[in-house]
């Protein structure tokens, strides 16, 4: 697919994607005869994949290390497991304090509740 049916699958711009490929984080993109990009299915997959750790806070220079670890292949599965162990600790953590907001807010909104009904 080329890069604007790409895009509108990813739900990423043109400018992101190329942005992507020019750091690292989108290797080896193929290209037709005439020069123009081609994207494939794993290619959906790995930006499919790229947006999950963007979505859960990994910082960009992990994402670009996990990919660099990525691209050496299956001798690096020991340490891509642990970035990851890793990034979900830390997702545990952000959730548990999103869930502690989250009661605070609903504890205010109750005493609010209780007084309007009163």
């Amino acid at each position: 697919m080329n890069i604007k049916q790409f895009a509108d699958l990813t739900g990423l711009s043109p400018h992101t994607l190329l942005y992507y490929e020019k750091i690292g984080l989108l290797k080896n993109v193929r290209r037709q005869a005439n020069g123009h990009r081609y994207y494939t299915s794993e290619d959906l997959v790995w930006v499919a994949f790229i947006l999950r750790l963007k979505n859960t806070a990994m910082p960009l220079d992990h994402m670009l290390e996990y990919a660099a670890l990525r691209d050496q292949g299956d001798c690096t599965l020991m340490q891509r497991h642990a970035m990851l162990v890793r990034h979900r600790e830390q997702l545990h953590q952000q959730i548990e304090e999103e869930m502690a907001h989250l009661q605070a807010l609903d504890t205010k909104i109750e005493s609010y509740h209780a007084k309007i009904i009163a």
